[in-house]
């Protein structure tokens, strides 16, 4: 709180600073001149970059060119000359000249979708322009860039408008405006537009003075910390060209590693427990470490080695096809962005970890990328840490993660993430989901019993509580209560304890999970939940039994959301499954408690109920079947989901 209001005065103290659009824009105070980059990327890497990751960029790049792309789920279609402050999803526009910190971004009506308008923003088209022109030095993709730049450097002088309210977003700029520097460094007018251009430099000089004054702390102090120092860094490595360049590199690099090392568990899991926050925050400390070590400087052999832990245990943690868990959050952040989007970011970040700290034998396989080779390079090649994994963890306890997986050799993989950890990062939690106990089932890849996403941020304050609630994901609700009660769009203000009782996964032929939390015990008459599940491999089964324990009734609701390719047919307290597999249809019997009394719902709105978020910004009906019922004192509800494959040589029972 105390920073806080140190952070409200120095904003009103710096309301004479602000720069109106239009105004005159003097050299910036401190500028060592001349400017020169020198952190080009060595022409050999293009060899290195696979021939259909290229050819998607500039597949890409060509549609970006013509006007047309997508961000968070809209389509985009205004890109040759976009608009910095049009919201697509409301239409409405937000403030362009107003004074920053005067601007209620969380407000609707007056900035429409903010992350809808900040996402633009970040340039990540605009790096994914200039990767096109690093890879065939068309200068078509060049003039683009320097045109859009130049228009938004004009339009966000220092401290106007919308862009200027969330200390993120100039992070992630400045990381894209090296990279986009560094790409361009083969155009002939490449200098013209960074280093001799008084706009760009006052632009640098003022993300770099922003961020070092204004710092996300406290129970902000998660992701958003991390990509403003992250920014700080990047930007003073590659644009060292002021007075105060070399103090802000050394305290933004120690700014990092703090806030690196803070939202990180020893086992490399990121503590928001929102598995697309740790990509992002893996890909940014790689970008950081690399950056810094084409500087003359290097991260320390600590960070890196925590790096590397967070790379290990996003190798371990994918199902066969490298689909990573969905637990908490996701809003697709990227620090920078040079792949197609045909590209997982999943594989894309493995990639990554190939080329920077090197992969183990037991990581599986990815497809190439544009961005590994690119910052392996920039890196000066894989730094390798000790103590790493020499066998795939199943565990993670800290994180309370553990997946339970089928044996190879039983058949197509089972891959089962049972959920026994923290609610989430720090005394708001902001990224978490009120999902204790919860579990993800998958089948050779195919998502059976899922968890629902995060669909939106803002705008849809309903829809928003719905995919974070309880009953949006495969455990259970008591008395139509969260386990966790929510406090706001980014706040809980109770938050469950979970505690993992037994985990035993050495087995291969019989894995077994228990947990329980405490998230009822709240309540007047308190209730508690306990689970355990066990995959039996050879038997294709998984196997679930809630215990619920308190001295009175109560109404409870247990909840399994169904794939979105998952067909499902009630039949006498069990659903015989169905979904398009390798092989052909796929079955299973998901066989329920007859304690309660179960029904089937897709795609409800009125309250919200069968809906499934592929991605930011989109959701599509699933169907969800839920069973409810009244308990008193003690109840027993076990249920299972059998697999049987139809086609020859799967393993297991045939059906």
């Amino acid at each position: 709180m105390a920073a806080r209001g140190r952070d409200k005065a120095r904003q009103w103290a710096w309301t004479p600073r602000q720069v109106a659009p239009g105004e005159p824009i003097a050299t910036p105070p401190g500028l060592l001149g001349p400017s020169t980059f020198t952190s080009p990327l060595p022409d050999h890497v293009r060899e290195e970059v696979p021939a259909a990751a290229a050819a998607a960029v500039v597949a890409t790049a060509d549609a970006l060119m013509a006007g047309t792309g997508e961000l968070l789920g809209t389509v985009r279609s205004d890109l040759v000359a976009p608009d910095w402050f049009h919201d697509p999803v409301t239409g409405r526009r937000a403030p362009a000249s107003e004074f920053a910190f005067r601007i209620d971004h969380r407000d609707e009506d007056v900035t429409g979708n903010v992350k809808a308008v900040w996402e633009l923003s970040r340039h990540h088209h605009l790096s994914l322009l200039a990767t096109a022109y690093w890879l065939t030095h068309d200068e078509r993709y060049a003039e683009r860039v320097d045109q859009q730049l130049r228009s938004w450097w004009g339009a966000n002088p220092f401290l106007s408008g919308i862009h200027w309210t969330s200390g993120i977003e100039l992070g992630v700029r400045l990381i894209s405006w090296a990279w986009i520097r560094r790409l361009l460094h083969d155009w002939p007018k490449v200098a013209d537009l960074f280093e001799t251009n008084q706009v760009a430099l006052a632009q640098i000089a003022w993300h770099q003075q922003y961020l070092a004054a204004f710092r996300s702390n406290g129970s902000s102090a998660n992701n958003h910390l991390i990509l403003e120092a992250a920014g700080r860094v990047v930007g003073a490595c590659a644009f060292p060209w002021f007075a105060e360049s070399d103090r802000w590199r050394a305290d933004a690099i120690a700014q990092f590693e703090r806030a690196y090392r803070d939202n990180t568990f020893a086992s490399g899991v990121n503590r928001e427990l929102a598995t697309d926050y740790h990509r992002f925050v893996v890909e940014t400390a790689a970008l950081v470490g690399a950056e810094a070590a084409a500087a003359g400087t290097r991260l320390s052999e600590q960070t890196w080695a925590l790096v590397a832990a967070s790379f290990d245990a996003a190798a371990a943690l994918p199902d066969a096809t490298l689909g990573p868990p969905r637990q908490g959050d996701g809003d697709e952040g990227r620090a920078l962005l040079v792949d197609a989007p045909t590209l997982t970011p999943w594989a894309g970040m493995l990639d990554l970890g190939r080329h920077t700290v090197g992969p183990l034998a037991w990581w599986p396989p990815t497809s190439g990328s544009v961005l590994g080779p690119m910052v392996g390079a920039l890196a000066g090649g894989a730094r390798t840490a000790s103590a790493r994994p020499s066998t795939r963890p199943s565990c993670f306890p800290d994180a309370g993660i553990a997946i339970l997986r089928s044996a190879p050799g039983d058949g197509p993989e089972i891959w089962c993430r049972c959920d026994g950890g923290p609610h989430g990062f720090l005394s708001i939690a902001a990224h978490g989901h009120a999902d204790a106990l919860s579990v993800e089932v998958r089948y050779d890849g195919v998502e059976i019993l899922v968890d629902p996403g995060t669909y939106c941020y803002h705008g849809e304050p309903e829809w928003r509580s719905y995919f974070r609630s309880t009953r949006a994901h495969n455990t259970i609700e008591v008395d139509r209560l969260d386990q966790s009660v929510e406090g706001g769009p980014f706040l809980w203000s109770t938050q469950a304890v979970t505690v993992v009782d037994q985990v035993e996964t050495d087995d291969a032929a019989r894995q077994f999970w228990a947990a329980h939390h405490d998230g009822y015990a709240r309540l007047q008459d308190p209730v508690g939940h306990r689970r355990s599940v066990s995959l039996d491999s050879r038997e294709r089964r998984v196997s679930i039994l809630d215990r619920l324990s308190s001295t009175g009734r109560h109404e409870v609701a247990l909840s399994f959301h169904l794939g979105p390719l998952v067909e499902a047919r009630l039949d006498d307290g069990v659903a015989q499954l169905s979904w398009p597999g390798r092989h052909g249809i796929e079955r299973a019997r998901l066989e329920l408690p007859d304690e309660l009394e179960w029904s089937t719902h897709r795609g409800e709105v009125d309250p919200p109920r069968g809906w499934y978020s592929p991605r930011f910004g989109e959701r599509v009906p699933t169907t969800t079947i839920l069973g409810r019922g009244v308990i008193g004192r003690t109840a027993s509800l076990g249920s299972g989901l059998q697999f049987t494959p139809d086609h020859p040589g799967a393993g297991g029972h045939h059906g």
